[in-house]
């Protein structure tokens, strides 16, 4: 079965604590009428510090979407392949064994993908296949584990590279003044995580079995309105309420696979902020202990989007990873309202040679 292996993640050098959001929003939105209600919403997210690629004098200005996704595409190019390097290593593998790229990201657009880029100038093999996923938003990342294992289970041999690039701040609008658009610019963070499924050998999560879930009629509740600005993020007022309808997928899941998913060993959540933890805690019927990963995720690093389960993954193998054969879930959520899901066990298998 496919294992994914430890992740390697990165966060921008610049950073910006909650005081400093919370002194900006009161200084650049003082006449605005809910300010208080941002302000509390802000400081309840529990977000202490974010990383940003751009120094926040920037990130403030709006030079407009061509600028930004120039800069998205330079940020890339010049961050992604140091942590896809230590990804590689990680698993003990070269380029040359990676059979297929699945790159995830929602904050900027560049076609080619990254992915013919990367092959390029890292020297993938050129046969190497490309996956790229761009409109899955935070969910992403558990869409990247899932293609990632459907691939290494057509192909037993194969491996499979998963790059997850988020760069939330080049997302930033200053003229978008909703409730929910202030909260965002409290929330989000930006971050690079990239990880790889073995299909054979590999210490990490072996992966079992995997689904997708939609909540139906909620695909206007996260989404992105296109204007000649970038991408404006909607976020509707009934998102943090969201695990109620999905929490029954995620024990039916469990339920499929033999197992309880109220009795695992470890929990690798999307982090989107902390109702959706507190809630998951309630309706999984699980210690707030469980969460702990996604939770310093979120306090350290804000909502990275589709990085966020490797960045939490990662956090497991540093705390020494777990037991022989341990059960585990995995899940991302995002627009959709989509959940994408994976179940497996712990393995401290001797990597083999492909």
């Amino acid at each position: 079965m496919a294992t994914l292996c430890r992740p390697a993640v990165s966060v921008p050098e610049y950073v910006i604590t909650m005081e400093e959001t919370l002194e900006l929003a009161r200084s650049r939105h003082a006449d605005h009428p809910q300010l208080p209600l941002a302000l509390r919403l802000i400081e309840n997210t529990g977000v202490l510090t974010r990383h940003i690629v751009q120094p926040i004098e920037e990130t403030l200005k709006h030079p407009g979407f061509e600028d930004r996704n120039r800069v998205y595409g330079n940020e890339a190019k010049a961050r992604v392949p140091a942590v896809v390097q230590r990804a590689l290593d990680d698993a003990e593998l070269l380029t040359t064994d990676i059979d297929v790229i699945i790159y995830v990201s929602c904050t900027g657009f560049m076609m080619p993908s990254l992915t013919a880029w990367l092959i390029n100038a890292m020297d993938f093999s050129s046969d190497t296949r490309q996956i790229p996923i761009a409109q899955l938003g935070c969910a992403a990342g558990g869409a990247a584990v899932n293609r990632a294992h459907d691939f290494c289970t057509a192909y037993p041999e194969a491996n499979a590279l998963i790059v997850a690039c988020e760069f939330c701040s080049l997302c930033y609008q200053p003229t978008d003044l909703g409730v929910g658009s202030l909260l965002c610019n409290g929330l989000f963070g930006d971050g690079i995580a990239a990880a790889v499924v073995r299909g054979k050998g590999g210490t990490g999560l072996r992966l079992e079995r995997n689904a997708s879930y939609l909540v139906p009629k909620t695909e206007d509740w996260i989404m992105y309105d296109v204007r000649a600005t970038g991408f404006h993020f909607l976020l509707d007022k009934r998102v943090p309420g969201t695990m109620e309808p999905l929490a029954p997928a995620l024990h039916n899941l469990a339920r499929q696979h033999g197992w309880n998913a109220s009795d695992l060993d470890f929990y690798i959540i999307h982090a989107g902020g902390p109702r959706i933890l507190d809630d998951l805690t309630k309706y999984l019927e699980v210690p707030p202990e469980a969460f702990r990963f996604s939770r310093a995720t979120l306090t350290e690093y804000g909502n990275i989007a589709s990085a966020v389960v490797l960045d939490a993954l990662r956090r497991l193998f540093d705390e020494g990873g777990a037991e022989e054969s341990a059960r585990g879930m995995l899940a991302g959520f995002g627009p959709g309202i989509t959940a994408e899901m994976s179940l497996g066990r712990w393995t401290n298998a001797t990597n083999e040679t492909t």
